[in-house]
């Protein structure tokens, strides 16, 4: 069953989990990486004058970029508030002429900036409700050749917790990505792969979920029953020679906004 996203929840899961996202969120740190690498490979000249990232969190992706191109001046958006912290503290290392935070939902904010030269997002572009609305919403706000950059995952993500609990969320395979986007940006490169994680348990994996705030899509509560269904269902279904399988499957694009 496809669930519906509680945006406060994913607000009240992520922000418990800014301090450990960083180092359990392995798959996403990776993803970052790659993204950096696609966005360098379009622009080779690697500067931009206003950068937008929605879904920034603890800052890891902003690291990286300012890290690998010149930004002046870099807004940067989260559900949740307390992420400022984390990314005021990124700017102090590596610093930007401008930088300014945009609390709250990227579908509902207004007045965002204009004449953007990039709009970039980790890792979160699952969380949101109307993509079409969001592609539509950026190009606007993209200068004419402007660059729309990210990554997010795609339809097996978290296939074995979906197949025990039988919920998840809608994830947009490339091609439908491809079709949404494409009304508003021409496609300059995208890639998808799969990826399998190993865990010495389903409790490990369950941990690893905890921490890095990806179950924000259902307040039931574990009961006793419930948590020995899952442990055993899991170990049954998805075991391997060094215990259980989780896997991931991100999905990139890059692209550059239509000129009229």
């Amino acid at each position: 069953m496809l669930q519906n996203i509680n945006k406060q929840l994913v607000r009240e899961r992520f922000s418990r989990t800014l301090k450990s996202y960083g180092s359990q969120a392995v798959v996403q740190k990776a993803m970052a990486q790659e993204l950096i690498d696609m966005i360098c490979r379009s622009e080779p000249g690697r500067s931009f004058s206003r950068v937008l990232e929605v879904g920034a969190g603890a800052g890891g992706f902003m690291a990286e970029l300012l890290s690998h191109c010149s930004v002046k001046c870099y807004y940067a958006n989260d559900l949740v508030e307390e992420s400022l912290t984390c990314l005021t503290e990124v700017v102090r290392r590596l610093p930007v002429q401008e930088f300014h935070f945009l609390a709250g939902d990227i579908e509902y904010l207004e007045d965002l900036p204009a004449e953007l030269d990039l709009v970039v997002s980790n890792a979160t572009l699952q969380w949101l409700d109307d993509l079409d609305h969001f592609f539509k919403t950026m190009a606007a706000h993209l200068k004419p050749g402007g660059m729309l950059a990210f990554s997010s995952f795609s339809t097996s993500n978290m296939r074995e917790t979906a197949t025990i609990e039988g919920i998840g969320l809608r994830y947009h395979s490339l091609e439908e990505l491809k079709l949404l986007a494409g009304k508003y940006f021409e496609m300059s490169d995208c890639r998808e792969e799969l990826q399998q994680l190993e865990f010495s348990s389903p409790e490990a994996v369950l941990h690893h979920i905890r921490e890095t705030g990806v179950n924000g899509i259902d307040r039931q509560s574990w009961t006793k029953s419930r948590y020995q269904r899952f442990i055993n269902q899991y170990r049954q279904l998805f075991s391997c020679n060094n215990g259980v399988t989780l896997t991931y499957h991100p999905v990139y694009c890059c692209m550059k906004k239509i000129e009229p």
